[in-house]
């Protein structure tokens, strides 16, 4: 499908802007950035005393008004949905099971759970931070379509609180100040760790901390600590430490009573944004961590059940006709999920699969191959999808799945990257909206259940991938049209 044939939605603003205010505001945008904490490390010049501006979209995207609320109202209902499924280990075990045979990484995580279960669980309650995705579907009237649902290290959650105010000042420079009754607040930082501190006080251990699980090289800093920054700030009595898988290797081990202890430290809360990928584990050591945490009384965001409840192939299970039925007993709660679902197969043989392999060879510019990975930057698109099929096994066929592809509307924008040409020309772009959310229970009850934020991510409408932290994406925030 050609750019031709889709809509461009209504610009918050009038483009293109004169090339001298041009200049000017986007010189003022990108300090506004850096000093505001919208920012990463670089990842082609890395250097831990400095910083550059995240990417960033200048004024903020439209998206449809009635979508972003039904996305916000949702939310409560799909934690509720992903903590029954995290819960279930029948259905865990029947969806994963010809996955963890040929995807060594979710066999691995698949271990750790089986031998969790054999010794029992230790610490009952889990934290789930959830962030579900969604792109607007121009086919179906711009209704939102899920692309996925994070479980783990579900980012962005810091600096996206950070986009709005941005937007805000920058519409005010333009002299488009009474745009920004439609740019809705958000507060994701606050929710998100609000939530972490909850699952502390559950506890009840005041000299415990809440540890943070890293990667060895962390370019998304600041993301990371607006959390820890937070948190200090407003609950001064709690610590936060920071700690790769390989020194909770090195530095961890099991108190008398299954406390999570680091040296002199305890850690009643685990905070991952590590281990959501084969490269954060260099070996055995790695991993021996993850089934340390795992053993331990700490409440893990996420327990290892809800790390496998994220998986693509758990995501494919859940669209099958009739199964939320096991998992939900509102029928109004399982009609409005089962709307957001897009088309989802197996590529497992007795799972129909040779049918979704024709289905994919047929018209493959409709469909999109997902591998059971985070991060980004997996998936084949379109053209590339026989030639991908053409190699795999039988076997391995098993640990993807094929997703209908969305179609969404575009939109029109200036993109700003650190050394990007100025000044930058109108560009096409698509938006995915995510919506955070967070819940706290046991599997006989939730305690705790709210929807905590937003962000908005947009990439260039001719990109496949949109991972900012990959570097093909940028920050961006919401103006909601009618």
């Amino acid at each position: 499908m050609g750019n031709n044939d889709v809509p461009i939605m209504q610009s918050c603003i009038p483009l293109p802007i004169d090339d001298k205010q041009l200049l000017e505001v986007i010189e003022k945008a990108k300090d506004w950035a850096i000093m505001h904490g919208a920012a990463m490390r670089s990842k082609t010049d890395f250097n831990p005393d400095a910083l550059q501006f995240a990417p960033f979209i200048l004024t903020p995207s439209s998206f449809p008004r009635k979508e972003y609320e039904k996305a916000v109202n949702l939310q409560v209902t799909l934690n509720e949905l992903m903590h029954a499924v995290a819960h279930d280990t029948e259905f865990l075990r029947e969806t994963l099971k010809s996955t963890i045979k040929v995807d060594t990484f979710t066999g691995s995580l698949f271990e750790i759970y089986e031998t969790t279960l054999k010794e029992g669980i230790s610490q009952p309650h889990s934290l789930a931070l959830l962030r579900s995705d969604y792109l607007a579907n121009f086919l179906e009237s711009n209704a939102i379509k899920q692309v996925e649902i994070n479980t783990i290290a579900s980012s962005f959650g810091g600096i996206s609180t950070f986009m709005t105010p941005m937007h805000s000042y920058i519409l005010r420079e333009l002299g488009h100040g009474d745009k920004l009754v439609d740019l809705p607040a958000n507060h994701a930082l606050s929710g998100l760790c609000d939530a972490m501190v909850e699952a502390w006080k559950l506890q009840n251990r005041p000299h415990a901390i809440i540890l943070f699980v890293i990667e060895d090289m962390t370019y998304n800093i600041c993301d990371q600590r607006f959390h820890e920054f937070y948190i200090r700030e407003t609950y001064p009595h709690i610590q936060v430490i920071r700690r790769s898988l390989t020194e909770i290797y090195e530095q961890g081990r099991l108190g008398p009573g299954g406390e999570l202890l680091l040296g002199d430290l305890e850690a009643s809360v685990i905070y991952f944004r590590a281990g959501y990928e084969p490269g954060h584990y260099h070996g055995s050591n790695e991993w021996s961590a993850r089934l340390l945490m795992e053993r331990s009384k700490a409440i893990k965001c996420p327990s290892i059940h809800y790390h496998l409840a994220g998986t693509k192939k758990v995501q494919q299970a859940l669209a099958k006709p009739g199964i939320l039925k096991r998992f939900i007993n509102d029928e109004q709660k399982i009609h409005s999920i089962s709307e957001i679902f897009t088309g989802l197969y197996s590529l497992d043989k007795h799972e129909h699969g040779e049918e979704a392999i024709k289905l994919a060879l047929k018209n493959p510019e409709r469909y999109v191959l997902k591998p059971q990975r985070e991060g980004g930057g997996n998936n084949v698109y379109g053209e590339d999808i026989p030639a991908a099929l053409e190699k795999m096994s039988e076997e391995e066929r098993s640990a993807w799945i094929l997703m209908e592809r969305i179609f969404p509307p575009l939109s029109k924008g200036y993109m700003i990257r650190p050394g990007g040409k100025m000044p930058p020309e109108i560009v096409s772009l698509v938006s995915e909206l995510g919506i955070f959310g967070a819940i706290i229970g046991t599997k006989e009850e939730i305690i705790y259940n709210k929807q905590v934020g937003h962000m908005l991510r947009t990439k260039l409408s001719s990109a496949n991938e949109g991972g900012v932290a990959a570097g093909l994406g940028a920050l961006d925030s919401p103006y909601l049209i009618d």
